[in-house]
This record gives C-alpha cells, structure tokens and sequence, in this order.
C-alpha cells in the first residue's frame, strides 16, 4: 500500500469512529400499555380493582388525591449530547369517587408539555450592584462600629 491509500484509510476509519458519536437515540420512559386496554375504561362501570386488572398498577397515584391514577407514557429522541425531545407521550389520568368506583377519564399527549428556556446565566436578584471587590473588601471597618445599641454579652451591669 502506498502512503496515500494508508492515509485515506485512517480517515475514513477515523470519520466512521467519529460519526458514530452521532447517531440519534430513543428512548422510552413509563408505562407500555395495549391502546385497546387504555380505551376500555369507562366510567360508571369500572372501579379500581378492574382497572388494576386490566392496565396494571399506575405510575403514579396523585400527591393530594389517593383517588387520581396516572398511566404515563413518553417516546424520546436525542443526538449525541443535546437534550431529548418528546416524540410522542400519552398520560391517562383516571379518577375515582369515594366509593371506589371511576369518575373520570381524560388523556393528554404532547399538547401540555412545556419548554422552559431561561434568558441569560444570571438569576435577577434585589438589592445593591457591587462589584467583586466591594463584596471582598466592603466589611472592612463595619465590624465593631455598632453604634452601642443593644444589650451588652455579659448581661446588664
């Protein structure tokens, strides 16, 4: 082989090793359910034992009603180092009356996720703009100059 072709040679294997980093991921988090099961819940007619019985247990019972059952699922995709964005998502949320007995149901997908981009790397905060010095160097004479107000360490003399 002539040094030319060596050289092509590693490029390109090099270009292939590099380019794998690339390569766009998936992933899915929640739960894998059968569209026809999540369908078949119906309100007035199941409670909560039969809709354990047929989609399984939640993926997460509401914090401030026990009675809130959510079945979440979430398709995503990522290249290489960026975040991850949602293909698809489904949450089912299904509620139950008092009795035990599904109230309610309602499904959501991608429509309610947010994105939230802060503006700049600095967090807007109240109160005096000092410099770096000043917040090294700005106590220097403040300790001591109380002006005599309060009562004394040792108690009342």
């Amino acid at each position: 082989m002539r040094a030319s072709q060596i050289a092509g040679l590693a490029t390109l294997i090099a270009a292939l090793t590099l380019s794998t980093g690339c390569t766009r991921l998936r992933s899915h988090q929640g739960y894998i359910g059968d569209q026809t099961l999540l369908n078949s819940v119906q309100p007035g007619v199941d409670n909560k034992e039969s809709v354990q019985a047929s989609l399984g247990r939640p993926t997460f019972v509401g914090q401030f009603d026990q009675n809130d059952w959510y079945y979440y699922s979430r398709d995503a995709r990522q290249l290489a180092f960026a975040q991850p964005k949602a293909d698809k998502q489904y949450v089912l949320k299904v509620r139950f009356d008092s009795a035990g007995n599904v109230a309610s149901i309602s499904q959501t997908g991608t429509e309610l996720i947010s994105n939230i981009s802060p503006i700049g790397d600095k967090t807007p905060t109240l109160g005096r703009d000092t410099s770096f010095f000043e917040e090294i160097f700005g106590n220097i004479g403040a300790v001591g100059a109380g002006g005599g107000q309060g009562a004394s360490p040792n108690g009342p003399n």
